[in-house]
């Protein structure tokens, strides 16, 4: 289940707000150290090591000096240019000394480290968490988990037997409106029974990585997996079951078709529709297109009692925030409303509308042996599955029966999980 926004801000006092506004404003410096109330900031904890300074790892810096319950502590990455970057970025928002690491042995096993963040290229997170692994530390590992089924199945056995715990960056179920459209659907049962589940995707192509390793099927795992694991993620969730049959159909027709790094062409899909059959009955559709202008996200559920409808638009070219909205219709059976719904603009601006900055809380929480409602490794693995076998779909043509597809890929053990 998913937590309630609300119920995971203030954790370390939760009946104390905090005032960003007024305590980072020019006007209010004068308030010495021994005189904060209000204004007091949180005192990290623990400390981070950040492995892969990219962009998503830059904004898990950022996030958590913006939570401040954790630290950033050091960095490594095999590019320096990306350390340097994100060493003079961080600088613009935190005066603390970061340690730089020379090779991934001693990002890992700094007796001074509590937790490791693995934020790196996807076709590097299986093999950098065999390293990872040895320390006996705390683990977040981004999304997707791995670039192939195998890969992630295998993580997710190390993580059954792991002395700590490994936390999937699926940072979506942390959105502002999926949070609420899972306490309406789940928590309230506002729609009754679901049966139906429709989520889209509407975005600009791939943005510029290191070496442009997001082109690539073999390096990224393929769109579905690469993106759309979040998607796939936030659809099992409510669907509640497993899935039964996936049919997929999709490919690439406008991005990257000319682009070409080191005579290799893109092969990477750039829209798609996908249908899932789950077990208990309910029938879910994902649609995605990656040529269009602005960013928009829709989720449509519907139950026997009533239809949820969440979006969120960002039009990024009018340099607008993130707008958001829920609306519940329930006709005879009960309340209608329609309402936005938002996270403070701090906490939206530092990375993937707020989301991140909640899916940190979750994170802290572990470490300080919190019950938490974080991403596993197994449903890590699902997201994935569903990925696969639609990617599987739009190779093959046809759709792909579940039961044979894990079958097929020494995955059946995993259908009577």
């Amino acid at each position: 289940r998913i937590i309630n926004a609300d119920s995971r801000l203030n954790n370390s006092n939760k009946t104390k707000p905090r005032l960003r506004f007024f305590e980072d404003a020019p006007g209010q410096q004068h308030i010495v150290e021994s005189d904060q109330y209000l204004y007091q900031r949180p005192i990290p904890n623990h400390n981070l090591v950040v492995i892969g300074t990219g962009t998503i790892g830059q904004e898990h810096m950022r996030v958590a000096t913006l939570l401040g319950r954790a630290q950033i502590y050091g960095i490594f990455d095999t590019q320096k240019h990306s350390m340097d970057i994100a060493e003079a970025n961080f600088t613009g928002y935190s005066h603390k000394p970061l340690v730089r690491y020379p090779d991934l042995e001693s990002a890992c096993n700094d007796p001074a480290v509590d937790a490791l963040f693995i934020c790196t290229p996807n076709y590097t997170h299986f093999e950098i968490l065999q390293t990872a692994i040895k320390s006996g530390k705390p683990i977040f590992l981004e999304k997707p988990m791995a670039t192939d089924l195998q890969d992630a199945a295998a993580t997710e056995a190390m993580a059954r037997d792991y002395s700590s715990f490994i936390q999937i960056g699926l940072q979506y179920r942390y959105k502002a409106q999926y949070v609420e459209a899972f306490h309406e659907a789940l928590d309230r049962a506002s729609l009754g029974d679901i049966k139906t589940i429709s989520l889209s995707e509407y975005r600009p192509p791939f943005l510029d990585k290191v070496a442009q390793w997001n082109k690539f099927n073999s390096t990224s795992g393929g769109t579905l997996v690469e993106k759309c694991c979040h998607y796939f993620d936030l659809i099992n969730l409510l669907a509640q079951s497993q899935p039964l049959k996936v049919y997929a159909s999709g490919g690439q027709a406008v991005n990257f078709i000319d682009f070409e790094r080191d005579g290799k062409k893109s092969d990477i899909d750039d829209h798609a529709f996908v249908v899932i059959d789950y077990a208990n009955g309910t029938r879910a559709n994902f649609t995605l297109n990656m040529f269009c202008h602005e960013f928009s996200e829709e989720l449509v559920v519907s139950g026997d009692r009533g239809r949820l409808k969440a979006t969120e638009v960002f039009n990024f070219h009018q340099q607008q925030g993130a707008k958001a909205t829920l609306a519940i219709e329930a006709g005879e059976l009960g309340p209608s409303k329609t309402m936005d719904v938002t996270y403070p603009a701090l906490i939206e601006q530092s990375g993937h509308h707020g989301a991140t900055y909640f899916e940190h809380i979750a994170f802290v929480d572990q470490l300080e042996k919190k019950s938490v409602s974080a991403a596993t490794p197994l449903q890590g693995l699902w997201s994935m599955i569903v990925a696969s076998a639609a990617q599987a779909s739009i190779a093959s043509g046809g759709a792909v029966d579940i039961n044979q597809f894990m079958a097929a890929n020494d995955l059946a053990h995993y259908t009577n999980d």
